[in-house]
């Protein structure tokens, strides 16, 4: 399948180069941008599951191309495989809904979309990546393009949002720039097959080495919005229009973790990790931090937007935890809490604004009381939603939750296996009381717009419903699938 591997290249140019065409297309058309963005969206979905079946024909499930036949390490590599395939098919999934429901809230106009073309470009060339100052690149191709999203919306306070997250993105992009330049001055290269063998004669306990790596973690903690370098995320989400906030929370953290576990594991490998135990002790402590913080945080909102924007520092803390465990089961656990929570996330910030919709603005505890009496279907999607993020059997949540408890058991961490079942409860916390609001309470608001939900919108929150909570019955088939991936990174 070498033949065909022009397709990696095709996957993250597409989006890239068409991001112009709804500028210029303003000159004649003014709104065809959505329309556009939802083809290329769509033919780059197609062009994805093309690659993750061309996989699954290759012997050691990757793929590789060397951009205009230019060798590394002059030339720029791009490279798939299972795990970086799993996360661009999230991408494209949750991109596809999010349009679904932007077609009805917007916002409108084709400088819109094409921005939000170029995001979704800086996403997945950073998922097919072979080289670190390339996903630099292509980090800063997703944040620029992020922060002018969120200052899109109609709120005022969206364009301070927007501003203090290019501020803390910026700081963040500088460390891992940094760390970066210090790779490059100790190896030679940057690209990332290469490196391991490089930086191991250099020295995994090298100042400059070690520098490096604690350099780019930082930056891409913030870009991850783990606590305590998570103060961007609540404005933002709070202000963004909520298509976007569904993009931030689910898909940009996780895009950014993707390229962490790049770093550590295939960059540094386990390796270096093993050479220096207290980076990896301060990896596990940073993890359960924003795991319990995020949660607690949460705890103290009451508007719905904020609750999730929290839940997500929680859920990437989680996730964290099982990279840093780094073993098999553990690592696998954060995959699959990667791609579960970006479906379920981004499935209730829809829902959030599918309520706002029909109801008038409703966006607080208070006001989501009764809202099932009207409208069933979206509030048995929020329920089935809740119970997923909160991670209760059968669901993907609790799929998730489990192998990254069952990783940390193995490596003799029982505390932080109970500390990762009993975030659990605090998960509860925040979401039962939006549940037990809309069920069991009598609805005293206005039924506004019914006609503005679509059975498009209806039909993705219960597509992202029903995987929420049937993926936990296939994570054993999951980790089969993904299984060469999980076993290459933490080799």
């Amino acid at each position: 399948m070498e033949e065909y591997s022009w397709l990696l290249a095709i996957i993250v140019l597409l989006p890239l180069i068409t991001a112009s065409v709804p500028i210029a297309a303003t000159v004649r058309w003014k709104n065809v941008g959505w329309a556009f963005a939802s083809a290329i969206v769509t033919a780059t979905l197609a062009m994805a599951a093309a690659l993750a079946w061309m996989l699954t024909q290759t012997d050691d499930r990757q793929l590789s191309h060397e951009l205009g036949g230019v060798e590394v390490p002059v030339g720029i590599e791009l490279f798939a495989d299972e795990f970086s395939v799993i996360v661009m098919l999230l991408v494209l999934l949750v991109c596809l809904g999010v349009l679904i429901y932007t077609r009805v809230d917007g916002p409108r106009g084709n400088a819109f979309y094409a921005g939000f073309l170029l995001l979704v470009g800086g996403m997945l060339g950073i998922l097919l990546t072979g080289d670190l100052f390339n996903m630099y690149v292509f980090l800063e191709i997703m944040a620029i393009s992020s922060y002018a999203l969120v200052s899109s919306s109609k709120y005022r306070w969206s364009t301070y949002a927007a501003f203090k997250y290019l501020l803390v993105g910026t700081v963040g992009a500088g460390f891992y720039l940094l760390g970066v330049a210090l790779i490059l001055a100790s190896t030679g290269t940057l690209t990332m097959r290469l490196l391991p063998e490089l930086l191991a004669d250099v020295g995994y306990t090298d100042p400059v080495v070690v520098a490096a790596f604690i350099l780019i973690a930082v930056g891409l903690a913030i870009k991850i919005a783990l606590f305590p370098v998570h103060t961007w995320l609540a404005d933002a989400h709070a202000s963004a229009p909520d298509g976007i906030s569904a993009v931030i929370s689910a898909l940009v953290p996780a895009v950014a973790m993707y390229a962490f576990v790049r770093v550590l594991f295939t960059v540094y490998t386990l390796d270096f990790l093993t050479a220096n135990p207290a980076i990896s002790n301060m990896l596990l402590v940073a993890a359960l931090f924003s795991l319990f913080a995020g949660s607690f945080f949460a705890l103290l909102q009451d508007h719905i937007k904020l609750v999730l924007a929290y839940s997500t520092v929680s859920q990437f803390g989680l996730i964290f935890v099982g990279i840093a465990i780094a073993n098999d089961t553990a690592v696998f656990g954060s995959i699959l809490q990667i791609f579960g929570h970006g479906i379920v996330k981004a499935s209730l910030f829809v829902l959030a604004g599918m309520f706002a919709l029909r109801f008038g603005g409703i966006r607080t505890l208070e006001e989501y009381a009764g809202v099932a009496k009207r409208a069933p279907v979206m509030a048995g999607a929020f329920a089935v939603l809740g119970i997923a993020m909160i991670g209760l059997p059968p669901t993907v949540g609790f799929a998730g939750k489990w192998y990254i408890a069952l990783g940390a058991f193995e490596e003799g961490m029982w505390i932080v296996s109970l500390l990762v079942l009993g975030s659990t409860l605090l998960s509860a916390g925040y979401i039962l009381p939006f549940i037990n609001r809309i069920y069991f309470h009598p609805f005293d608001g206005k039924d506004v717009d019914p006609a503005a939900i679509t059975k498009g919108m209806l039909i993705a929150i219960v597509i992202g419903a029903a995987l929420g909570l049937t993926l936990g019955f296939a994570s054993a088939e999951i980790q089969d699938a993904i299984s060469t991936s999980v076993e290459r990174l933490v080799a």
